[in-house]
């Protein structure tokens, strides 16, 4: 017995088994440790992308007038990725978010409690899995055009030949997955590119342009200013024939040799020869504002507005610039319509569309409203603008037109501040 027993003990057969025998446990327990773990982390990465789209919700929820927790609480049920019951009292949602830079914010808080097929042979409760998010809309980008086109019709087109180039970005309400596009030859130095449905990218955009699709919409700049009531008589159209010539400008409307256009009321405007105008307002009562070939018309602080003097009627007059004729308009510097050349009347119909051309001697200073009609830039000829700011139904750059855009200091008007929905917490 003595000698089997010291032949046992000398025996090594058979070690490797009973180490692993004796390692067991404890291989399995990382096994299921990492098991758990790569399960807790899938878990967390849901939920944090169910907080950030929450959160996301709820801002956009804010800005159009809708209630916050309904928002959070509809996306949470519609993309919830997480297929986890929330834990009771959850979402926790915080408006205004306790951020010191963003009075805007929505701050979105998830938990769920799910057992782990390991770790609860040890643990009484599940853990705790939480996940916060806030987001906030944060200004991002200077606009100087605008489309306030708020279907999924495209908002921006940029085609033909067209060198738009403006030191200021663009932005367009349009829900289309193309709500902005550029295609052809045409070339875009505007940054960033913003609205609210989707944007391709292209090389018709200038290097380096950011695009930010999906973002909040643009709010009407001028929504705050009304044309006041027209004079109570109009003067029929001046029709300045291309052999006239009306310049003089002695500052006297009395003088005989005072023969530049005043600012009034005009059932209509057409100039076809050379026109200097007075400083002021020019309401155009029901007509339209057409610039032919080969007219030079020169004014400084002017603005032109057209209107309908019957409240009940929609006929608003258009636009209409040729593109060879030459044109130095600039906006006022102050009064009601501070830094706006043309203001169309929102009873305007999207039926009828305004052109503004010019050639490369043509050079235009201020904002040109069109809210609720489209504008289209066509040309052969390049045009200057100072500060332009370009707010229409939709915008179309095409043909040969090559616009270029710089912003003098103290000019009255220049760019509008656009805000897009960002993670900030």
């Amino acid at each position: 017995m003595i000698s089997f027993l010291k032949r046992l003990a000398r025996d090594r057969k058979g070690n490797a088994l009973l180490v692993m025998a004796a390692a067991l446990p404890l291989v399995m327990g990382s096994a299921g440790l990492a098991s758990d773990t790569i399960q807790w982390v899938l878990w967390k990465r849901q939920l944090q992308r169910a907080a950030d789209s929450a959160a996301f919700a709820g801002v956009y929820a804010k800005f159009q007038g809708q209630d916050i927790p309904s928002a959070v609480s509809t996306d949470l049920s519609k993309n919830n990725q997480t297929q986890i019951a929330l834990v009771s009292g959850y979402p926790g949602i915080t408006y205004p978010a306790n951020t010191s830079s963003y009075n805007n914010a929505v701050r979105v808080v998830l938990a769920v409690q799910k057992r782990l097929s390991f770790s609860s042979l040890f643990l009484s409760s599940p853990p705790m899995i939480t996940a916060e998010a806030t987001a906030a809309a944060i200004q991002t980008g200077d606009y100087c055009v605008v489309s306030l086109e708020n279907t999924s019709t495209t908002g921006i087109s940029v085609g033909g030949n067209s060198n738009v180039d403006l030191g200021c970005g663009m932005i367009t309400n349009s829900t289309s997955l193309d709500a902005a596009v550029a295609f052809g030859s045409s070339y875009v130095d505007a940054s960033p590119i913003a609205a609210v449905g989707g944007l391709d990218a292209t090389d018709n955009w200038a290097a380096g342009t950011q695009l930010l699709p999906f973002t909040l919409a643009q709010q009407d700049p001028f929504k705050d200013v009304y044309p006041p009531s027209a004079p109570s008589t109009c003067s029929n159209d001046p029709n300045v024939s291309p052999s006239q010539t009306l310049t003089d400008m002695t500052g006297s409307t009395s003088s005989t040799n005072d023969d530049a256009l005043q600012p009034g009321c005009y059932r209509g405007f057409t100039i076809k020869g050379t026109v200097k105008l007075q400083p002021g307002v020019y309401y155009i009562d029901g007509g339209d504002f057409n610039v032919n070939s080969g007219a030079y018309v020169e004014g400084t602080d002017v603005t032109f507005v057209l209107t309908n003097s019957n409240a009940a009627s929609t006929s608003i007059g258009n636009v209409d610039i040729n593109g060879g004729a030459t044109m130095k308009l600039k906006a006022p510097d102050s009064g009601t319509y501070s830094g706006i050349l043309f203001y169309q009347d929102r009873r305007a119909t999207d039926s009828q569309t305004s052109k503004i051309n010019g050639n490369s001697s043509s050079f235009f200073q201020g904002a040109m409203y069109f809210p609720s009609q489209p504008v289209i830039f066509n040309g052969t000829a390049g045009i200057n603008t100072n500060c332009m700011q370009l707010v229409a139904r939709r915008v179309t750059f095409t043909g040969n037109s090559a616009i270029n855009n710089t912003c003098p200091a103290n000019s009255g008007s220049g760019s509008f501040k656009g805000r897009h929905i960002r993670l900030v917490a």
